[in-house]
Formats: structure tokens, sequence, C-alpha cells
């Protein structure tokens, strides 16, 4: 087994695709059939299934992929010690992030981070399914860190850090039947239109499993992928929702009030794959992201990088 036979591995599995994976490479997909052939053989397993239509790990490939990715790990953590001897960090470091997430003052983080580090590429992006979208992109190997919305424990094949909780409450249009109670229970929103976010988003999962537990189904009239267009719709009198009280609040023509019994409350968390050792890039940025929390008061702190999970 080679360290080139893993890399191709790794590209493979991410890319989903030979030809893909040649290119991300800049070597010809032979090439890279080549490598995969001899790992597979080497192994006497087969890690891919192939068809005209897709690639997709099988068994044997989905238990070598975090190993791979802990090999590189080690690989890339030899060569951070020589760079930090010499002319800096480099690397790649890719993150997954949470959209319209104003907790984490990530552009601040990506600007700072770019300006000390010029040679480590920084990529981040935001799933279309939220949080499962993060979770499933950090589990494959697609990305290094990840933000995750979570309403429990972690995966148990992932590391991290809390970095806040976060409570909802109900946002209603000031007009609203419901605006002048000091609060409200779930019974009082058994016939209300939701605006609500799309399933694999933790706030919406929250929602459903607490509506469920009560006996209530909801009628969502419009999902949205970002806190402040459900406040919109909700300003506008288009359905209520439930929101983190800090963005809602800001919002002219909304009001805010609590749910009687009820929380809602879910948590923002930094993660890492268990078995991946972080780099010296993901490290730094880590640091970053620490020193870039924002409470629900505004006021921005750090956090202790080893207080892990």
């Amino acid at each position: 087994m080679e360290l080139r036979q893993l890399e191709y591995f790794v590209a493979v599995a991410h890319e989903k695709s030979f030809t893909l994976a040649a290119k991300r490479l800049h070597v010809v997909q032979s090439a890279v059939s080549a490598a995969i052939a001899a790992l597979e053989k080497d192994l006497k397993v087969t890690l891919f299934e192939r068809n005209a239509q897709r690639v997709v790990l099988t068994e044997a490939g989905a238990a070598l992929l975090p190993e791979a990715l802990a090999v590189q790990d080690a690989v890339q953590g030899a060569r951070d010690v020589v760079d930090e001897l010499g002319s800096g960090l480099r690397g790649r470091v890719r993150v997954a992030m949470l959209g319209g997430l104003a907790l984490v003052d990530l552009p601040a983080v990506a600007g700072v981070f770019r300006a000390r580090h010029p040679q480590v590429e920084l990529q981040l992006r935001v799933e279309s399914t939220g949080s499962a979208g993060n979770l499933a992109a950090l589990l494959a190997g697609e990305c290094d860190v990840a933000f995750l919305a979570l309403a429990g424990p972690p995966h148990r094949d992932v590391t991290g850090w809390e970095l806040v909780r976060v409570p909802n409450v109900l946002a209603v249009p000031v007009g609203h039947r419901l605006a002048r109670r000091r609060r409200v229970t779930l019974a009082d929103l058994a016939d209300e239109s939701f605006v609500d976010f799309p399933l694999g988003f933790t706030n919406r999962a929250v929602a459903d499993q607490v509506f469920e537990a009560a006996g209530i189904a909801r009628r969502i009239a419009v999902e949205v992928a970002g806190v402040d267009d459900a406040a919109a719709f909700v300003r506008h009198e288009v359905g209520v929702a439930l929101l983190p009280e800090y963005a809602a609040r800001l919002v002219d023509g909304v009001r805010t009030l609590p749910v009687e019994g009820q929380t809602f409350e879910w948590s923002v968390h930094l993660a890492m794959l268990r078995k991946r050792r972080p780099s010296a890039a993901v490290q730094a940025l880590l640091r970053l992201v620490m020193r870039h929390v924002r409470l629900l008061d505004g006021t921005v702190v750090g956090a202790d990088l080893h207080q892990r999970h």
C-alpha cells in the first residue's frame, strides 16, 4: 500500500467519479484506475461499486476511508512541523458552515485567517440540508471542520466543542391574535400556519419532535433556509415561526413570546471526525473561531479548545 494509492482512493471517494478525481489530482484517469485496482488487489477487497451512472463506496471502502484520511493527516502533520520552521503554514482547510449563523462571525474569521496564513487554501461551503448535510460531509471526509446545530449528543464518530446554546421562542406578527399574550401553550398553536426550515435542519427537527409528542400536527406554509427570511415571512403575516430570540427580536413588526414548558433549545457545535488529527492549519482556524463566538447578549468570548466531548 502506497500513500499515492490512498490519495487517489480519497479523491475518488470524495468526487464519486474517477474522471473528476483525475482532474482534481491533475493526472490521467487511467492512473487513478490503476492505483485503485492495485490497492484493491493488495487489500483483497472491492472498494467501489462502479456502473455507468455512479461510483459509490462499498462497505470495505467506507471502512477504509476514515483510516485513509487519518494517514493523510499524519503526513500533513509531518509537513506542518517542517513548514512552521520555514515559510509558514500550508495546506487546505475545508469548512461546512450553517447558513445565516450570526452567532459566529465567520466573515471576520475568514478575513483574519487569510491575512495570517496566505499559503493555506480556505474553503467554506453551505449545505442545502443544514446540519444533516454538514454531518454527512464530515463523515464522508468532504470537509475538515463542520458547524453542527444539535439537539442532543454528537454522532459517535464525531468530536467537537459546544459553542453556545440557543433557545427558540415563538415569533408572531405584531397584529396577530396572540401578540398581546405574555406566553402561549402548544395547544394555542394547533391551528396556526408555520414558517419553518427544511427537513435536515435541527430547528425543524426539534419543533417536529415537540409537537409530535404533544399529538399536534403542524401545518408548514413556507420553508426557508435562513432566520432572516423566516422573520420576514412572519412580519408579512404568512405564518408564525419558532426562532432564536436574539434574531427575531431585531426585526420590526415581529413580537416574540415564550411557549409554556418548552424552550425548543439546540446548540451550535464545531465538530471534526474523531479519528482525524487536526493539521496545524485546522488548529489555527479553530482558535480563531473560538475567539469570534457571540453570546446571545451580543458579547464575543473565547472558549477552551481542550473542552472536547
